[in-house]
């Protein structure tokens, strides 16, 4: 594992915007479309990313390398997850080149792995945000019903924050406590879908030309 923080707490931006974007899957055109939409800003403005940058797409090193950005924050996905056990530990190689990290045969692999070594640590499990109206979380999948528990159970199970769908799949719309809002991607809809007060924004982009990107209220 290249990296020891579960969740990474950001103050509020007091010079410009925070948005949050759904999974990439190696679609930065799209994202770029979607940046010039609502004219950010690099300079004053934040992008917050609910992971799975990678795979399937036709950019997923450009992609990964958004994570060097001072502008852009993203939480680890399970195809990040994929490619980390894939490079550096050697498990299960075959499951990432089926799922989408065949990219990878046409990259220089000592490349792949020298950016993946810098930008890995710098996505953790979760990512809480302060904004003038709310306390915003994000996860790749699934929180905890509790979000406190991120911040002070060191044996916590983040299989689900990678995984999990079973929130959505039972349309469970209880609260998750000592948070306002939650971004989620993971599980491809077709429209953004608010469950409780967990949002979830992956409208899969991977197979279409949808990407979403929300501005935080």
């Amino acid at each position: 594992m290249l990296m020891n923080e579960t969740v990474v707490k950001y103050e509020a931006n007091s010079k410009g915007r925070d948005f949050v974007v759904g999974d990439l899957h190696g679609h930065y055109d799209l994202l770029q479309q979607a940046l010039d939409k609502v004219g950010f800003d690099i300079h004053a403005d934040r992008l917050f990313s609910v992971g799975d940058l990678i795979d399937r797409g036709p950019e997923s090193l450009k992609c990964l390398t958004l994570v060097q950005e001072s502008w852009f924050y993203a939480v680890r996905g399970n195809h990040e997850v994929m490619l980390e056990d894939a490079l550096f530990n050697n498990e299960n190689p075959q499951l990432w080149l089926k799922n989408g990290g065949d990219w990878i045969l046409n990259e220089d692999r000592q490349e792949v792995e020298e950016l993946a070594r810098k930008v890995l640590p710098r996505m953790p499990y979760a990512i809480e945000v302060m904004t003038p109206h709310a306390q915003v979380g994000i996860v790749h999948a699934e929180p905890p019903q509790d979000w406190a528990l991120l911040h002070r159970d060191s044996k916590l199970d983040i299989s689900p924050l990678l995984w999990a769908r079973q929130r959505i799949a039972s349309k469970d719309r209880s609260l998750i406590k000592n948070i306002d809002r939650v971004y989620v991607g993971h599980t491809p809809i077709e429209s953004p879908r608010t469950l409780g007060n967990v949002r979830y924004i992956d409208t899969g982009a991977f197979n279409s030309t949808i990407l979403t990107m929300e501005r935080f209220a």
